[in-house]
Order: structure tokens, then C-alpha cells, then sequence
């Protein structure tokens, strides 16, 4: 947390928004810090059931709400299937995923529900045009960022969006296929 909040300071910003793509703690674990340190606003999808008093002023979005920061227009993607309030944020022709979509792979889930809600989720990502950069909550895949073009020539799970027994398959023997494959 301290080296990104150095460098904000060295590079003279102000942090006014702290975006949440969902609740898992290794995307939230600084909001306290960065509330406390800048006063920004967290912002989270509207289905998040978190209540932190320690994260000040919660704002919470819907789907394909759109939030104007300077010249930037940040539209958010509601994106369930990794947690039921994940979403992805779009700003021009570059696309933050966080856990749902890595570059050749997707995020993890907890249930057959959650699982059809991802692939539907997906299917609508695909949707958007293949030059838009995907940039992941982490880098799990075979490198930092992608094309939504690429992940739909390339990743064996958005080979799969036409047939969702296919998808839950993959889902279901992730690990054999990645040793059958080849893939890290």
C-alpha cells in the first residue's frame, strides 16, 4: 500500500475515487489506508453487501452507469459470476476486468449458479469491440494484458461461450486441461 501511495504523492495526484471491481479482500485491503490518507470516495456495484465503516463514503453504481473523471468517462460493467457485485470498468478503448476475465482464463467460482452467471457475463464482454485492451486484476494469465479480440481467438473458455455445458466442462477439469495443454 505504502509504495503506491508514495508514488501518487511523487507523481503530485490526488486520488478522489477508489474503484472496487469486487469485495475480495485482495482488492479491498487498502481502501481504510487510502480513505484515511485522501478522503476518496469508495465506489462499488450496488449489489455489494459490505458494510465498512472504515471506508467512509460508499458509492454504489449500476450497470452502465458512467462516472466523468476529468476528460476520462469511466462506464461500469456489471459482471457477476466471481462474486454476484464483480464489475469491470470501461474508459475508452481499455477495459479493467478484475477477476472475471484474465488473459486465457477466467475468474474462479463457488457454485454452478455462479458459474452460469460468469458465462453469461462473459458472452456480454465478448460483445464489445475485439480493440478494446483487457486489463486483469491480476496477472494469472500468460501475460499482463490482451484484446478482447485476442481472448476471443485464444482462450479455450471464450472458445466455449457458444455451448455452456462446454464452458462448465472446462470450468470442471480446468486442471487436467491445463496439464493435457501445456499451459502454466
Amino acid at each position: 500500500i505504502l509504495p503506491v501511495y508514495n508514488r501518487v504523492k511523487e507523481l503530485g495526484l490526488n486520488i478522489l475515487f477508489i474503484i472496487n471491481t469486487h469485495t475480495h479482500s485482495d482488492h479491498t485491503g487498502g481502501n481504510a489506508f487510502f480513505v484515511k490518507e485522501t478522503g476518496a470516495v469508495v465506489i462499488t456495484h450496488e449489489w455489494n453487501s459490505t458494510e465498512n465503516s472504515d471506508w467512509g463514503k460508499i458509492r454504489k453504481v449500476k450497470d452502465g452507469e458512467t462516472l466523468n473523471v476529468g476528460d476520462m468517462v469511466f462506464t461500469f460493467i456489471h459482471t457477476p459470476g466471481h462474486t454476484k457485485e464483480s464489475m469491470c470498468i470501461r474508459i475508452e478503448n481499455e477495459l479493467i476486468t478484475g477477476d472475471t476475465l484474465f488473459v486465457g482464463k477466467v475468474g474462479g467460482t463457488y457454485s454452478g449458479e455462479n458459474t452460469s452467471k460468469e458465462f453469461e457475463s462473459l458472452k456480454k464482454l465478448m460483445e464489445l469491440k475485439p480493440d478494446i485492451r483487457i486489463w486483469p486484476g491480476h496477472n494469472y494469465g500468460v501475460r499482463p494484458s490482451s484484446t478482447i479480440g485476442e481472448e476471443l481467438r485464444t482462450n479455450p473458455f471464450m472458445l466455449r461461450l457458444n455451448n455452456y455445458e462446454n464452458f462448465m466442462w472446462l470450468k470442471d477439469n480446468w486442471a487436467a486441461y491445463k496439464l493435457e495443454h501445456g499451459i502454466a
